[in-house]
């Protein structure tokens, strides 16, 4: 274990945000190794790996260095998809809770605001970040919680003059209380974006035709495996939506990573406040709940 002590204290050297950023990081891998059982060579390989990109790779944002991380761990361990069982785990308990929710939400007064409540509790379930969470405690939370920010009515304004919605997903098993969300927009066309490979536990392809998503939205891939969207490095067909979109609905932590400084008021940022760095950069206390338009 000495190369994790090493690898710690060089992340000390760094600002304090970027410590924290990169502390959590080596957190999750410290996780992974146990998960995967890997030998002392592995985590050492890692490891050397781990500070190659740390001290290279300064200039990326955070979902771009963890991008790299993830896909050099796939390569050391020969795994391509490193949360695969969580992901469907993650999607069995959220189905669970969808049916008991789906018909209080469509007979309640306002199935638009319980659907936001619920999908903003779904961020909380999250392997990728912290294997211990109750999302019926964080539900429960979110019913009768003040939000943050909250620019939720104006949010149902805009859904009900678009035309053309773009919904970035964010993490599996949270992408069920999204589908809840996209239920309440139809018959608007909804574009429901994944990732272009497995990344952590972010939500692909596979996992959103898992859970029905095809249904109530087209299916698209941002065409990169970093999670969060990275306008740079998405692919020309994802782009072309994006641009054409009259709506874009960004959801969770790391899509908030990728796009909190783009000055587009068409952008709509939903999240749960799961840590200290996002915590600081919206002036809010973690674990606050947020329906977000930067521009207002």
């Amino acid at each position: 274990m000495e190369p994790m002590n090493t690898g710690i204290a060089n992340i000390k050297r760094m600002n304090e945000t970027d410590e924290r950023c990169k502390s959590c990081f080596l957190n999750s891998y410290k996780r992974l190794f146990e998960k995967f059982n890997v030998g002392i060579n592995h985590r050492q390989q890692f490891m050397s790996f781990y500070q190659e990109v740390i001290n290279k790779k300064k200039h990326l944002s955070s979902p771009e260095i963890q991008r790299e991380l993830n896909n050099g761990f796939c390569k050391i361990i020969n795994v391509s998809d490193l949360y695969k069982e969580e992901k469907r785990k993650s999607n069995s308990i959220a189905l669970d809770i969808y049916s008991k929710w789906k018909p209080i939400i469509f007979s309640s007064a306002n199935p638009f605001d319980l659907a936001l409540r619920l999908s903003i509790a779904g961020n909380i379930i999250d392997y990728g970040a912290n294997n211990n969470f109750n999302i019926e405690e964080t539900i429960q939370a979110v019913l009768t919680a003040s939000f943050a920010i909250d620019h939720s009515e104006l949010l149902q304004n805009k859904i009900k003059r678009a035309e053309r919605i773009l919904y970035l997903g964010d993490i599996a098993g949270e992408i069920v209380f999204d589908k809840l969300l996209i239920k309440t927009m139809l018959p608007r066309k909804v574009f429901y974006a994944v990732k272009g490979a497995p990344v952590l536990n972010d939500v692909t392809t596979t996992d959103a035709k898992e859970v029905g998503m095809e249904l109530v939205a087209e299916i698209i891939s941002n065409g990169y495996d970093a999670p969060s969207t990275v306008l740079n490095k998405c692919s020309k067909n994802f782009l072309e939506v994006y641009n054409s979109a009259d709506l874009i609905i960004s959801k969770g932590q790391g899509n908030y990573e990728g796009l909190m400084n783009e000055n587009d008021d068409r952008i709509f940022f939903l999240l749960m406040v799961k840590c200290d760095f996002i915590a600081e950069k919206l002036n809010l206390e973690k674990n606050s709940f947020v329906v977000y338009n930067k521009n207002l």
